[in-house]
């Protein structure tokens, strides 16, 4: 035999934990819990393989996920069509030139200053004919400067000393009306809470570039800002709970997340006894809900044990006990409904979706009818958002539009079975079957006013703790989590509202006082508002 060919060995998966519980006495309890779950992973991919036959891109997009699932997308690939078709070639020939680029108005929080003509003003003659006047125009040519600046900046006073040379006595300048005794302004704070919490930067990677610009924030004095910061946002947190139980349709999905300190209580318990471990609650998960209505978005965030459906029970105990049950919109895991508390339960119809995406090149034909379908249905819904439908007006266009489509979509489903026309152990039976099985939960937007089609709103409201999850890899404490919590929060509901989250923070660290006496006039879609009360009664 040659020594380059290797020998197959084949080792059954229960063989394999076998061997691996045996080598708990002589490992340490971390190097054994990592071997354990490289098996765990190992026995997936391999059930995967054998379940599924999947192939490398199979196999990689179950790892690393598609790069798009757009209908045209996946098709073209089935297809093995070159991206971009003659319609895609003729919409890019139609675009203006600077088609992408930012206008004037897209800059919001940049500094404005009118400039006046040097030698003309409305109603002198025109130095062209010498006959007509010169009028303003309502729109003025617009130039966009954008300057580059440090994200913390910091001024040094050098106060002037004076003494005496008699009684040695000294003198003092006093600073500057305004600048105040604390090192740290309340915009630091808010903006290294918008770079760790809303950009994902670690701690000290903002320490290093702070470092390099000459303006020193280390490490451990940016975890003080937000510690402290926090504190002071709490009051406006909870009424954004408060709100959030009161919305007619919730979102909610939770993503795994790392907490040391919860990390080494899972440790200790493998190691006293890993059945009974397994058995218990060992996970530690960040929840996101997105409770909507028909003025706003509400985004939350928790970071602990619970899963999402048990934290979206703790925001429902706080709805007014008049308001009849909201919508709940999650995907079909039963994690997201495992509180206790009632509501009108939709499934994600994007998830159905992505059972025949992930099958449309074994089988094109079949999956192009249901991806097809569902492309129209989504058609429809985004024709009602652009027409500012009300939840009952774009219900009637639903039932109109897409119900017959949906009611032709089901009959195929049960079609391919009854008739035996798909093999159900296929993967596009198991998509197919999966879908029926909840039917009615994936069509609540046919019957309920308000129901959304797919859960993509949380989903895209995690990613932001996903982001501080790769980047930072952890929080160090269920304290570090709950800071985290409230900043995620607070400027992801701004970014749903579509204002600006470093002046909202800047706002409600500086009058603190005042949200903690009265948080539901500052929330992020009236806080304006209260500011110019404020300073209105303020004003001599």
């Amino acid at each position: 035999m040659s020594k380059n060919k290797r020998q197959r060995l084949e080792v059954d998966s229960k063989e394999l934990s076998a061997i691996v519980e045996r080598t708990r006495g002589t490992l340490g309890v971390e190097d054994f819990t990592k071997l354990k779950a490289a098996l765990d992973t190992l026995a997936f991919l391999t059930a995967e393989l054998q379940a599924k036959g999947a192939s490398i891109a199979r196999l990689r997009k179950l790892l690393f996920g598609a790069p798009t699932e757009k209908t045209r997308a996946v098709l073209e690939e089935a297809e093995k069509k070159p991206p971009g078709g003659p319609e895609a070639k003729q919409e890019q020939k139609a675009r203006r030139p600077g088609h992408g680029r930012n206008g004037a108005t897209a800059y919001t929080g940049a500094a404005r200053q009118k400039v006046r003509h040097a030698t003309l003003q409305a109603g002198d003659a025109c130095q062209g004919c010498l006959k007509g006047k010169v009028y303003p125009l309502e729109e003025p040519a617009v130039l966009v400067r954008v300057t580059g600046m440090a994200p913390l900046a910091a001024t040094v006073w050098e106060c002037e000393r004076l003494r005496c040379n008699l009684c040695g006595e000294v003198y003092t300048a006093a600073a500057p009306e305004g600048v105040g005794t604390q090192k740290y302004d309340e915009s630091a704070s808010a903006m290294t809470g918008l770079l760790k919490y809303g950009t994902g930067l670690p701690f000290h990677r903002i320490e290093k570039l702070q470092e390099g610009l000459g303006v020193p924030l280390p490490a451990s004095t940016q975890w003080e800002l937000v510690k402290e910061a926090a504190q002071k946002l709490q009051p406006a947190f909870e009424e954004l709970i408060n709100e959030a139980a009161q919305a007619d349709v919730l979102h909610n999905d939770d993503t795994t997340m790392k907490v040391l300190d919860l990390s080494k209580e899972q440790l200790q318990a493998a190691a006293a006894d890993a059945e009974e471990a397994e058995q218990g609650r060992t996970g530690v998960y960040t929840s996101g809900i997105i409770a909507t209505t028909a003025e706003r978005a509400i985004a939350l965030f928790f970071t602990g044990r619970q899963h999402a459906g048990e934290n979206l029970a703790d925001v429902l105990k706080r709805r007014a006990a008049q308001l009849k049950a909201p919508v709940q919109m999650s995907d079909a895991l039963a994690a997201n409904t495992s509180g206790d508390f009632k509501s009108i339960l939709a499934n994600c119809l994007t998830h159905a979706r992505r059972g025949f995406v992930d099958v449309v090149n074994d089988f094109p034909e079949e999956c192009r009818f249901v991806l097809e379908t569902l492309k129209q249905v989504y058609r429809t819904d985004a024709l009602a958002k652009e027409q500012r439908l009300t939840a009952v007006e774009r219900l009637a266009l639903h039932q109109r539009e897409s119900g017959p489509r949906m009611k032709q979509l089901e009959d195929w489903l049960a079609e391919q079975l009854t008739e035996r026309k798909v093999e159900p152990n296929s993967g596009l039976g198991a998509a197919i079957k999966y879908m029926r099985k909840h039917w009615q939960k994936l069509t609540l937007f046919l019957r309920e006013p308000g129901a959304p089609l797919d859960n993509n709103v949380c989903e895209r409201a995690l990613k932001k703790a996903i982001l501080h999850r790769k980047n930072a890899l952890f929080y160090r404490s269920e304290r570090g989590a709950r800071v985290g919590d409230t900043f995620m929060s607070l400027i992801h509901t701004v970014e749903l509202c579509d204002g600006n989250p470093f002046d909202y923070l800047v706002a409600l660290l500086r009058h603190h006082e005042h949200v903690a006496e009265e948080p539901a006039r500052w929330l992020p879609w009236n806080y304006r508002q209260a500011l110019d009360e404020l300073r209105a009664s303020t004003t001599p």
